[in-house]
């Protein structure tokens, strides 16, 4: 009954101001946090205590380390000076926080998390310390808001005992009050029927008469949250019967948590916490530390040995690239020019070889250059972000069946590029031999793919000097035939001559090269729906015929080659414009939520009202309260989706659980700055703005101007 009364009120609040009479709401309004210390100064090596004191706007609230049914606790990253550590939160009780039929455990009012900080065991004491701390938040009413927080925090170092800060004592108190302390007797957890039942031995707390007890587990899902927690008192022992979250699991022999007891005393009720069993470690990301003025880490071995590994498979992917048909043609070429000048004094031969390696290695080096360069400029650092974008998946994929293709004899490329070079190539003199080498690497670049993606990968999430040690081995592993056949001149005479083992190992090649085109499609499938991908797939059709037109117009007479020529190029141009389509068409219609329901975009929004259909905008998120309530009471009921279909309105969903630009817009525009945001399109230029708080009724009644789509199914349900 109080929990319908308190939803009840809600919606009387929601509906007697208009949510769009409301204005938006920044987090720093709804919380106000701060950084304090308990001593005025530190000491070394001597552990202190520091506490991130939040203070809500009335009616808001924060969340425990576990949440209840819904909500995010607070997150902490510190940055802190070189030596320093911070160890986990310490959680103050929690309280329940009953919202309509759900039940979330938080904070309102005020709270203080503590922190214990633990300094280095040396420190300057003329150098004050700078500590700062990130945090991060979700504070919720009717809507929820989430939040951030730059806290920092100036200490002196002393040389004394770290003498509390009389200013803050008083708060340092309170705080420590709230934390639960060790339980008073043993607990027992025992299981009647499909219930649990907890029980304290505690006589004390039995005598001074126990009015009302809550236990807070810290498993999410070890209980019902909103059942009924009841207390029973008897022969000393406090008991407390709690619904199973999954009765169809088995029944834990334990149950970790914190139980919160309210008791009579000379001067009122008394609430007292007790923790029962031990809790688990904080997540990884809960408390990180940012060493600010650390020197760089030292690599530990096994660092070290996938660097050394990574640059080995470099230099071996640069021997393999030698037997490629379009590096191989190159170095005959100058290999025979040397052969045919072997009067030449071995010196001579040699200043070739190292002239050569120099051409081979400055291409690679500056290759590596300008990709630190792009990193540097906050340019997109590697194939996990580009992949997140269509066009960039589906052009790799063209680009590698193209490549597929060359290998496998349907085109041939780089046999042009390679014959532009001949001149330079031909040239006894040493810069020959260096622009060689440079040919060497261009014409090698389609060939490489495959081992330039790994070797790419790899140094774009290292440091600058990392990137060029990887980048230079593998040209040193192309350079080294030619440096050996030129430090050993009679070598010279042994090197295989071009053959049919060539073609056979070129075409065996294009193997691996065409998994990979699979592999890049089925990413392409999880990114855009069934028309994107088949746009994608007719790209690669297209591609293939470029390919094989482009191959005709080069063996066939004049006329015909520049009309084969032509047909290619426009096979290109419609690759082209089918791909820049592909962000357009993401995923949206193959991520329903459930039936009947699309992700919501603002393309299809757009395209929607553009057709004239009504339209359901349902911004939500999975840490939202509110939304959560509406999805269960309101949204997903069997009339509600029954008049949706009935009237033909689409139901669009937007999920804010991850930051999402488009979403915020669309919030930041009608005044909103949280979710749960309602919006009703039905051909007026503005969409209705639906309560907050819903009732399946409010939505029916928003509904009902809306025409339906045949008047015998209107008939039928009315």
């Amino acid at each position: 009954m109080t929990r319908l009364l308190f939803l009840l009120s809600l919606l009387a609040a929601s509906l007697a101001a208009p949510a769009a009479a409301q204005g938006p709401k920044t987090p720093a309004d709804l919380v106000r946090a701060s950084l304090v210390a308990e001593p005025a100064a530190i000491r070394a090596g001597e552990p202190f205590t520091v506490g991130i004191r939040m203070a809500m706007k009335p009616n808001w609230h924060v969340y425990w380390r576990n949440p209840g049914d819904s909500g995010l606790p607070p997150e902490v990253v510190w940055t802190l000076p070189a030596g320093f550590s911070a160890g986990p939160i310490q959680w103050p009780a929690p309280e329940r926080i009953p919202v309509a039929t759900l039940m979330n455990y938080g904070y309102a009012g005020e709270t203080t998390l503590l922190v214990t900080l633990t300094p280095p065991p040396s420190l300057d004491p003329a150098e004050p310390l700078h500590l700062k701390a990130r945090l991060g938040y979700l504070v919720c009413e009717e809507i929820c808001v989430p939040g951030s927080a730059e806290l920092a925090l100036t200490l002196p170092a002393g040389s004394g005992p770290a003498a509390p800060d009389p200013a803050n004592a008083a708060l340092f108190a309170r705080a420590r009050e709230a934390l639960p302390k060790p339980a008073p007797g043993p607990a027992r957890l025992s299981r009647e029927g499909e219930r649990l039942v907890l029980s304290l031995d505690a006589p004390d707390l039995a005598r001074r008469g126990v009015r009302s007890a809550a236990f807070f587990p810290y498993s999410e899902t070890a209980i019902d949250n909103a059942a009924p927690q009841d207390l029973a008192i008897g022969g000393g022992t406090v008991r407390l019967t709690l619904t199973r979250a999954n009765p169809g699991e088995p029944a834990p022999s334990d149950l970790p948590g914190v139980l919160t007891v309210e008791t009579d005393s000379p001067d009122g009720p008394a609430r007292q916490a007790f923790g029962l069993g031990a809790a688990p470690p904080p997540p990884a990301a809960a408390a990180q530390v940012s060493d600010e003025a650390a020197p760089a880490p030292v690599a530990a071995p096994d660092e070290t040995l996938t660097l050394w590994s990574a640059a080995g498979l470099a230099f071996l992917g640069g021997l393999l690239l030698n037997l490629m048909p379009c590096v191989f043609p190159v170095l005959s070429i100058k290999v025979m020019s040397l052969v045919r000048h072997s009067g030449e004094s071995a010196a001579r031969v040699r200043l070739h070889g190292l002239a050569y390696t120099g051409g081979v290695l400055a291409s690679f080096v500056g290759l590596a250059g300008l990709l630190v360069a792009l990193k540097s400029g906050g340019a997109g650092i590697g194939w996990g972000f580009q992949l997140q974008s269509p066009i960039v998946v589906a052009s790799l994929a063209y680009l590698l069946l193209a490549m597929g293709l060359s290998l496998s004899g349907v085109v041939h490329l780089g046999s042009n590029l390679a014959g532009i070079g001949d001149g330079l190539t031909r040239r006894a003199g040493l810069e020959g031999s260096f622009f060689t080498g440079v040919l060497a690497t261009i014409v090698a670049t389609p060939c490489t793919a495959p081992f330039m993606g790994a070797a790419v990968g790899f140094a774009l999430t290292q440091p600058a000097a990392v990137s060029l040690l990887v980048f230079a081995s593998l040209g040193l592993g192309l350079a080294l035939p030619f440096l050996l056949l030129t430090a050993f001149p009679g070598a010279l005479r042994r090197l295989p001559r071009p053959g049919a083992w060539m073609e056979t190992l070129k075409g065996l090649l294009a193997f691996p090269v065409y998994a990979t085109v699979a592999w890049l499609v089925w990413v392409l499938s999880q990114q855009v729906g069934p028309a994107g991908l088949f746009s994608g797939l007719i790209g690669l059709v297209l591609v293939g015929f470029a390919a094989w037109a482009w191959e005709r117009g080069r063996l066939a007479p004049p006329l015909a080659g520049r009309l084969a020529r032509g047909l290619a190029g426009a096979a290109l141009v419609a690759v082209g414009g089918l791909t820049v389509t592909l962000d357009a068409d993401r995923a949206g219609t193959a991520a329903a939520r459930a039936e009947g329901t699309e992700a919501f975009t603002q393309a299809r929004l757009d395209a929607l009202r553009a057709e004239g259909r009504p339209v359901l905008v349902n911004l939500t998120a999975a840490w939202c309260i509110t939304c959560q309530v509406n999805e269960r009471t309101a949204l997903s009921t069997e009339a509600v989706r029954a008049a949706l279909k009935l009237r033909g309105v689409t139901y669009l969903k937007g999920d804010w659980t991850n930051q999402n630009p488009e979403i915020t817009r669309i919030l930041e525009r009608h005044g909103r700055s949280g979710v749960p945001l309602y919006l009703l399109y039905a051909g007026a230029a503005e969409p209705a703005i639906l309560p907050q708080i819903l009732t399946q009724g409010t939505v029916l009644a928003a509904l009902e101007p809306i025409p339906p789509v045949t008047e015998p199914r209107s008939a039928a349900l009315r």
